[in-house]
């Protein structure tokens, strides 16, 4: 910062500079005001300059008010722009410009000349009097003053004739009302906590005489430098500026690695109040650059913690040069969006070889690990990952084989940013920020008339009951705010239906003991019944929707589901026309949202529900299992898996995955019957084989058929592994479909075809001679003896003996 050249008023009342020196600057009050006619400048006041005629200047009366408001302070030294720089010396005019925001903000207090607004004939107190000409002042129109009110702490207005009219804390709302500009930002908050887009648009109505002044009186509030340069135009100087900003956040040499932010990865979700405590901390913990940084958003589902990222990703994006958003729900999700990472940085950067020479189809190992060393790069040091939904942790009490091993999934080095949302109160790899629920009134009812629609409700009492009978859980309000929004219904109405419904739920489901989820629950039921009367394909589809995984539904997989006793779901998938319609009534009551992220993944989008949402339809809608559901989700899922040579069969099995996990869990829990359904049980097991789930494949084929994966096993060399699976597969055969319908039943035929090429192999030529004729045996029954089974059967036989004769003879 530029040492600083003060004014100082003598006792006589003489005012003279107080030459700037290397020490301790005393305190001192500054100017703000708009230039006019007769401005008192530097030379005017320099030692030697004819002071008669200084003081007959027009500008003279506001350095003098100065100086006496500065006295009334018990200031003896004060600033004033006109003269205190001497604008005729390029070096200290540069100097100054980039200083003079700290100039101010160091200041004891800053005094508003607005000699616009006179008091004349009225009281300074009498704001009617003056506030007209207040608001329309020339003052909110220029381009220097935003610093000169931003900056200080202690700012006061005075009128013309030097009347006090108040204070920037006093004039508060009258301020933000007239410039637009935050009033945390009045207040003295960290400018950095403000978006740069933000930031530039308090200037975008005020003017500067010299057009180049108004990129740089932005200087300051960017906490920037650069040199100025007039005669460059406005359109260079603010590309300087830009450059600037950018260096300062982003680092030298950004451009590499700068990846536009996409919000389609983002998720869609419910519009919360902003947070601005937490997003403070946020940005307070986040903005280090010098090491990693990590928060930990955790609380109760339904709080709003995905929002409160989402809200700081889109404030603080000019700050990174990536912002990316991955899926934490589980491993298969995470590696997708990996994947989604890699193509995002290959359509910015396409000759990125470390990215571009992986198989993004296939090898989702390889590609995790490649972003990560993309992301380690030394110079790659100002993203910000952001790993949402991590609410199973992989830890030493969790038995849960699905839980999440999040440290394979950060990147090693040590920088860049990280934000993870969580409801686990066990994740411990950064500092923790617990979003609790609103506790002021006045947010919750912002939520409710956002959603809504319905404004003004500030005041009105049966609103201001219903927030507090919702007791700050924003999904709640949020619930609420939509069905107000398609209803007439009153506030007052709305809150006996919650009661009712509360107590019906107390009585329907006792062992919810979250006092949260009854509350969660209670509102989806209101407008659950509200759809039920508008379209009760749509209610029967989110009841449906628990035999699923609660992310990723499409028209394509259900289209299978006809033959569903529920007319209401034969009816749904009867055309895409239907689905829309039933999918669109969930989406519009905001128990459903539209996934972006899954048509970025894979082409076509699909619907997913908040994890709250779904467990409401697993516990409540479904408290009683429902098998004819089970079977059907398990018949869609099983039907539309793909064969491996089919077009992008790879992509289609990912986005099964998921939802062939939950299939599985049902399985292994018995709440699916699978009799007549071994068909199904083998695609699954296909499906987890292809993509390298060995374990769960074993899993599924074990009931069902082993015969890929045997092979897979033996491929492999696991011949141990491969017998043993083949043994159980065969005694699951005949404890499923009974050991009269084993020698006709193709699985287990397949399995003894794979048995005996596993028994050969191991050199047990007389178990693979009687396991290959149990498999002819069969074949002939059902396929007849010309099959090409049967052939390949006896070709084995044949080579059996040949091989037996060989070992005689020799």
């Amino acid at each position: 910062m530029a040492l600083i050249r003060l004014l100082q008023c003598k006792p006589d009342g003489e005012i003279v500079f107080r030459e700037p020196t290397s020490g301790n600057v005393p305190a001192y009050a500054i100017l703000s005001h708009t230039w006019g006619k007769e401005e008192v400048i530097f030379q005017d006041m320099e030692a030697g300059a004819d002071m008669n005629k200084t003081v007959s200047k027009a500008g003279w009366r506001k350095i003098q008010f100065c100086a006496k408001q500065a006295a009334a302070d018990r200031l003896q030294y004060f600033w004033v722009d006109t003269c205190c720089i001497d604008k005729k010396n390029a070096v200290e005019l540069g100097a100054a410009i980039n200083s003079m925001f700290r100039w101010y903000q160091n200041a004891a207090r800053c005094y508003v000349y607005l000699s616009d607004v006179s008091t004349l004939n009225t009281r300074a107190d009498d704001q009617r009097a003056w506030e007209e000409a207040f608001r329309k002042s020339r003052w909110f129109t220029r381009g220097w003053t935003l610093q000169e009110l931003i900056a200080p702490r202690l700012v006061d207005f005075f009128s013309s004739e030097g009347e006090r009219l108040g204070s920037k804390l006093s004039l508060e709302s009258k301020i933000h009302e007239i410039t637009g500009i935050e009033k945390n930002a009045l207040r003295g908050d960290l400018l950095s906590n403000f978006s740069i887009k933000e930031r530039k648009s308090w200037a975008g109505h005020r003017k500067t005489t010299i057009e180049e002044d108004i990129a740089y009186c932005l200087i300051g509030i960017f906490e920037v430098s650069m040199v100025p340069n007039y005669g460059e135009g406005k359109d260079h100087a603010f590309r300087r500026l830009d450059e600037e900003i950018h260096k300062l956040y982003k680092g030298v040499g950004f451009e590499q690695f700068a990846v536009e932010l996409n919000l389609t990865s983002f998720p869609e979700t419910a519009q919360f109040v902003a947070r601005e405590k937490e997003l403070s901390k946020m940005h307070e913990l986040l903005q280090d650059h010098s090491s990693r940084s990590c928060i930990i958003l955790h609380g109760l589902g339904g709080i709003g913690k995905t929002q409160l990222a989402i809200t700081y990703a889109r404030r603080h994006k000019e700050k990174y040069t990536a912002i990316f958003w991955l899926n934490a729900n589980d491993a298969d999700s995470l590696k997708l969006s990996f994947r989604d990472v890699a193509q995002q940085v290959l359509r910015h950067h396409p000759s990125t070889s470390v990215l571009s020479s992986v198989d993004q189809d296939k090898d989702l190992d390889q590609v995790v690990s490649v972003v990560k060393g993309w992301l380690d790069s030394p110079q790659n040091a100002r993203w910000l990952m952001i790993y949402d939904n991590f609410d199973n942790p992989k830890t030493s009490g969790n038995p849960d084989n699905s839980a999440v091993d999040i440290r394979q999934f950060l990147p090693r080095s040590d920088h860049g940013s990280i934000i993870i949302t969580t409801r686990s109160s066990q994740v411990r790899q950064g500092i923790r920020i617990h979003v609790q629920k609103l506790l002021d009134v006045r947010e919750g009812l912002e939520i409710v008339s956002n959603m809504s629609g319905r404004k003004g409700i500030e005041k009105d009492s049966d609103a201001i009951a219903l927030v507090k009978e919702l007791d700050g859980l924003p999904l709640a309000l949020s619930t609420a705010g939509v069905y107000l929004e398609h209803v007439t219904t009153s506030f007052s109405d709305y809150l006996q239906l919650y009661k009712t419904s509360w107590l019906k739920l107390q009585t329907t489901s006792p062992l919810l003991n979250s006092y949260e989820d009854r509350s969660l629950y209670t509102t989806w039921q209101i407008t659950l019944d509200r759809i039920q009367q508008q379209n009760p394909a749509s209610a029967s589809l989110l009841k449906l929707w628990a035999y699923f995984d609660r992310q990723d539904i499409w028209f394509e997989l259900l289209r299978y589901a006809t033959s569903a006793d529920d007319r209401w779901i034969q009816e749904l998938t009867k055309d895409e026309l239907n689905f829309n319609k039933a999918i669109a009534l969930l989406c519009s009551f905001g128990l459903v949202d539209p996934d972006g992220a899954l048509k970025q993944q894979f082409g076509s989008g699909g619907y997913s529900v908040h994890s709250c949402v779904h467990s409401w339809t697993v516990f409540v809608l479904n408290k009683e299992w429902d098998e004819g559901f089970a079977q059907l989700a398990l018949y869609c899922v099983a039907s539309k898996v793909p064969m491996r040579n089919e077009i992008d069969s790879w992509m289609l099995q990912r986005r099964l995955l998921q939802h062939a996990v939950r299939q599985e869990q049902a399985i292994l829990e018995n709440k699916v019957g699978i009799k007549r359904m071994e068909w199904a049980l083998h695609s699954l097991g296909n499906l987890y084989a292809d993509q390298g789930k060995l374990a769960e494949a074993e899993e599924m084929l074990i009931l069902d058929t082993v015969h890929n994966l045997g092979k897979l096993y033996a491929d492999q060399g696991k011949l141990a592994e491969a017998e043993e699976m083949y043994n159980r597969a065969l005694q699951g055969y005949e404890h499923a479909i009974g050991p009269e319908l084993l020698p006709s039943y193709l699985p287990a035929l397949r399995t003894m075809f794979a048995f005996g090429d596993l028994f050969s192999r191991t050199g047990r030529k007389d178990l693979a001679k009687a396991m290959y004729s149990r498999a002819l045996a069969g074949y002939t029954t059902v396929q007849g003896p010309s099959s090409k089974w049967c052939r390949r059967l006896e070709d084995r036989l044949q080579a059996l003996q040949v091989a037996s004769a060989r070992l005689e003879a020799a």
